[in-house]
Formats: structure tokens, C-alpha cells, sequence
């Protein structure tokens, strides 16, 4: 995900994004738990994004 569609987006769509984003986040350490993971590096990349997420609605809010 790109910080400029980021930067583009709503409060409010941001928020349903990070909620999506820890959603599969949960969802892939339980595969990684069980053994069920064959790329792990997704857990980074996701990991990667929420951080995204969260720096551009702390830039939005301080914004406001």
C-alpha cells in the first residue's frame, strides 16, 4: 500500500483499513502459529502497513 493513497483517503476509511489490516494480521499469526504459513514474510508487510496507517491519522490528527 502506498502512502499517497494513503494520504488521499478519510479518517474514517483509514480507520476501517487499519481495522482490516489487523484483522489479517491476527488471521496470519494463527496460520503461522499452526504451521499453516508458507510465506512469513506477509506478516512483515502487514505489519509494515498498520505502522502506515497509524503515522498518517497521527499526521491527520495533528493536523486538525
Amino acid at each position: 500500500m502506498k502512502t499517497d493513497e494513503l494520504r488521499t483517503k478519510e479518517r474514517a476509511e483509514l480507520e476501517k483499513e487499519l481495522l482490516s489490516l489487523r484483522r489479517t494480521q491476527f488471521g496470519l499469526r494463527m496460520r503461522h502459529a499452526t504451521q499453516q504459513l508458507e510465506n512469513v514474510s506477509q506478516i512483515k508487510n502487514v505489519r509494515r502497513d498498520i505502522a502506515r496507517v497509524k503515522t498518517i491519522l497521527g499526521q491527520k490528527a495533528a493536523q486538525s
